[in-house]
């Protein structure tokens, strides 16, 4: 028993009832969840997959657990496309304004090198604007490190351990803001690239060589 236990029930045997709760020391604070205030919403999804092969060749899922992955001598999701190989969830809740939030519990095995695994991917967006709001990739350094496209580093140590992953995005019709969430703890907050029509994707996206791999459990979509 702790020593915090046993002051507990040190406390009830001297009131002579059940243990009281401890005071809260002065200044501490609780921190907020990020999804205070939010709605759990329903969401549908369509798959991107190399365009010759079955889901069943890239994709599995048992215990809740959904597991990707793709080789980067695969084909394109479609023929003739110039886009690199990937096993993802395309989100079909296209947005233009409002708040939404991504959130999953993400694995990524070791060795998986230069690979996407979470995007906001901007579908309809003005000529010369890029084409995503944010790219959270993995690579092979740091026992794991997960970076804002190649470059901010948002944690090191990523390899073969569940963590959580929140991505909320407040759209706007003029720049909006992107917040990252690490079990939620405030890792990273960006500025949108602009108006556009988006949607969220999760798998993996293969920038990098080899096989790349990513797994999610409890898939949650949010609203405000």
């Amino acid at each position: 028993m702790n020593r915090r236990s046993v002051l507990r029930t040190a406390a009830g045997l001297l009131a002579g009832g059940p243990a009281l709760a401890l005071p809260r020391a002065a200044g501490a604070a609780v921190a907020a969840d990020p999804t205070d205030g939010w709605n759990q919403t329903s969401f549908t999804y369509s798959w991107q997959k190399p365009w010759n092969l079955d889901l069943s060749e890239r994709h599995t899922y048992s215990g809740g657990v959904h597991r990707m992955w793709v080789y980067a001598t695969d084909e394109p999701f479609q023929e003739g496309s110039s886009t690199d190989p990937r096993t993802e969830m395309r989100w079909k809740v296209d947005y233009t304004t409002g708040n939404r939030m991504w959130d999953a519990d993400v694995y990524l095995p070791s060795g998986s090198d230069g690979a996407s695994f979470v995007q906001i991917l901007r579908s309809v967006h003005p000529s010369g604007t890029p084409a995503t709001d944010i790219m959270l990739n993995v690579y092979d350094t740091g026992g794991g490190t997960v970076r804002r496209y190649d470059g901010t580093a948002l944690r090191t140590g990523a390899y073969d351990t569940w963590f959580n992953v929140k991505i909320a995005h407040q759209a706007t019709t003029g720049t909006g803001t992107v917040k990252v969430y690490f079990d939620d703890s405030l890792v990273l907050t960006v500025a949108d690239r602009g108006p556009a029509t988006r949607y969220f994707k999760n798998g993996v996206y293969n920038h990098g060589s080899g096989r790349v791999e990513a797994r999610f459990r409890n898939i949650r979509y949010w609203t405000r």
